[in-house]
This record gives structure tokens, sequence and C-alpha cells, in this order.
């Protein structure tokens, strides 16, 4: 069982910056690849961001590649989001969750075991 904790959301400017962070429970966190999705009303929760147990390898939507930057402290249990350059279109409930297994993509929510309760992101224009 795996809990996960997100925090650093909050109202920013277009063109601002904001680094999410999501505390994992457990000390198996290391075995986990992690992912950020994101959800705006009325909208399908979307993959975001994903780092594999590692490290050494991330995956990112087209829409925020060159902007966001996951990466991972695996000692601390915590995975980081750093989003520059922030647009109103960014605006949405950012989730963390984990991903147990290292078969399916990293780019659905399906294959993700554990969520967050999410962390609100609001970029105004």
């Amino acid at each position: 069982q795996v809990q996960l904790v997100e925090s650093g959301g909050g109202l920013v400017q277009a063109g601002g910056s904001l680094r999410l962070s999501c505390a994992a429970s457990g000390r198996t966190f290391s075995s986990y690849a992690m992912g950020w999705f994101r959800q705006a009303p009325g909208k399908e929760r979307e993959f975001v961001a994903a780092i594999n147990w590692s490290g050494y390898s991330t995956y990112y939507a087209d829409s925020v590649k060159g902007r966001f930057t996951i990466s991972r402290d695996n000692a601390k249990n915590t995975v980081y989001l750093q989003m520059n350059s922030l647009k109103p279109e960014d605006t949405a409930v950012y989730y963390c969750a984990a991903k147990s297994s290292r078969d399916g993509s990293y780019y659905y929510t399906k294959f993700y075991n554990y969520w967050g309760q999410g962390t609100q992101v609001t970029v105004s224009s």
C-alpha cells in the first residue's frame, strides 16, 4: 500500500512557475514508476509526465514538453513536477500516481495503482 500526498499548488500569473511535490509513504517507493496527471473542469484526466523507478527515463505530454520537468528523490520518497512558463490552459487539479508494474504504458490512468488527492493549480491571464 502506498499513500501519496501532493503539495505546492496555488495561483500564479501566466509565465510564472510552480513546483509540485508528491510525498509517498512506504519503504518501497523506489520500486514504483511515478506519474503526474491533471484534470480541468469538465474534462477527462490527462497525462502530464512520468518517471521510471530509477529516474533515468522521463516522459512528457506534448503540451508540456520543454516547460515542465519531472524528477524524483528516492531517499526522500518524493517526486516533483517543476512547471515553468505556465499558461492559463495549464489550470487544473494535478494528481500524482504510482505504477507498480513495469508492464503497461506510462500514459494511461488505468495502469497506475495509487493516487493522491490532488492539488489545484490556477494560472491567471
